[in-house]
């Protein structure tokens, strides 16, 4: 698998893995690839192509399984920004409920990211997600 489709796999499975992908997830996934490179050099026609590609993908094969041979074609660096990136959409219809910290957990562990990592992109989803008014 590509990288380039391999980072927007473990995006969509990350936001898809009760099999459902919301309307705020889909956009936001959306956006989160749209000004990456190689992204937003595809035209709607290609970007709508991977996407569908992915998705008949994930169903056939499940998420835990579309994540594990996307980690594999991905370097480290790679795999940090796609944990990093998963989160912000899982972000995307409010705060973290407990399965999606399993999930990203379990990302976490699929991608062999060090623990040290996973928990400072956490607390900076926290700050760019925070509640403007809280003052906690």
């Amino acid at each position: 698998m590509p990288a380039p489709t391999a980072f927007a796999a473990i995006a969509l499975a990350a936001v898809s893995w009760d099999g459902m992908l919301s309307r705020a997830g889909s956009r936001a996934l959306r956006h989160a690839l749209d000004y990456r490179e190689p992204y937003r050099q595809l035209g709607d026609n290609a970007m709508v192509e991977l996407m569908n590609d992915l998705l008949t993908s994930l169903r056939s094969k499940g998420a835990q399984h579309l994540m594990v041979e996307a980690a594999e074609a991905l370097s480290p660096r790679q795999r940090a920004t796609a944990y990093a990136v998963a989160a912000e959409i899982m972000r995307s219809d409010g705060p973290l409920q407990a399965d999606e910290r399993n999930i990203l957990a379990n990302l976490a562990a699929t991608l062999e990211l060090d623990p040290t990592l996973t928990t400072a992109v956490e607390e900076a989803m926290d700050l760019l997600h925070a509640d403007v008014l809280s003052e906690t």
